[in-house]
């Protein structure tokens, strides 16, 4: 029982992370076609706003509060600059925007080591996250419990948004057939930055809670990247349940596997899945229903 507990729950948080990226790589490239490889330097933005919003305040409860919306406001805006000076040029080249956003990528990276350093920097905890609960074998720490929240939190939200408010039916919308939308008054070029803006800015949310538990990083983007778009095509374009059971599949996984072999082995053998699901269902767990003109 211990040994299924332990990477039971390590798997949970793994996975809440991969949703967090995950979620925003399903508005972008599931509605533009981007595919966005500098989106894990927006994880690196909300870890190192974190950082600095806790050498600003220094109460650390306080600070995390006031991290998250802060996050979320710093790592969109740069997802928007993003998309208004590079990859709105490149709509309909996605080999090209591909090669971009490598170059976008290595460039933050090394904006983060000339700024904060290499070596990253710690981020404190706040007292009521100092701690943990026991389970058989395994002490479960609350900022690994907060991680799943700020992801449920951060789920529920775009979940109501697309489906309640005007924004989320102009996504839809578009994403079912932009041409139609712009027909209906619905100015899609709009929606594609607001869409941006969203989508990184939960990025940005996902890096406080990275940040919490294993400090800031140049890199730290780099991590969860490849693992997030794996993500969001084996749940399907678009799909935000798929996305939510993809990303969970992908961390019990790679947390059972860890267990099992080691975690090089566990990346390798994951994708290695991964790649051989998507030749018996190219289109992922769920695919979204679209109308066109003929």
């Amino acid at each position: 029982m211990e040994s299924f507990i332990t990477p039971l729950l390590t798997g949970a948080s793994t996975g809440a992370i991969l949703l967090i990226a995950a979620l925003g790589l399903a508005l972008t490239f599931g509605q533009m076609g981007v595919i966005n490889m500098a989106h894990g330097e927006f994880l690196m933005a909300g870890a190192y706003i974190a950082y600095v919003t806790q050498q600003v305040v220094t109460s650390a409860g306080l600070s995390i509060l006031l991290a998250l919306p802060l996050a979320f406001l710093g790592a969109g805006l740069l997802g928007l600059l993003l998309e208004v000076l590079v990859i709105s040029r490149m709509y309909h080249r996605p080999l090209d925007t591909l090669l971009v956003t490598v170059g976008v990528s290595m460039v933050l990276q090394q904006l983060a080591k000339d700024v904060f350093g290499a070596q990253g920097d710690p981020v404190t905890a706040p007292d009521w996250l100092d701690g943990y609960i026991s389970v058989p074998g395994y002490n479960w720490p609350y900022a690994k419990i907060f991680t799943i929240v700020i992801a449920l939190a951060a789920l529920g939200g775009l979940a109501a948004v697309l489906k309640y408010s005007s924004f989320g039916r102009k996504i839809r919308a578009t994403v079912q057939n932009r041409d139609l939308a712009e027909t209906m008054g619905i100015s899609t070029r709009r929606t594609d930055r607001l869409t941006f803006f969203v989508g990184s800015g939960i990025a940005g949310l996902g890096g406080v809670a990275l940040a919490l538990t294993s400090g800031t990083n140049p890199t730290l983007g780099a991590t969860y990247i490849i693992p997030a778009f794996l993500v969001v095509v084996a749940g399907g374009l678009g799909q935000l349940k798929g996305t939510v059971l993809a990303a969970l599949a992908v961390g019990l996984l790679t947390a059972f596997l860890t267990d099992w072999f080691n975690s090089s082995m566990a990346q390798v053998v994951t994708f290695a899945l991964i790649v051989v699901f998507l030749q018996v269902r190219p289109q992922g767990l769920f695919t979204v229903r679209t109308r066109g003109l003929a």
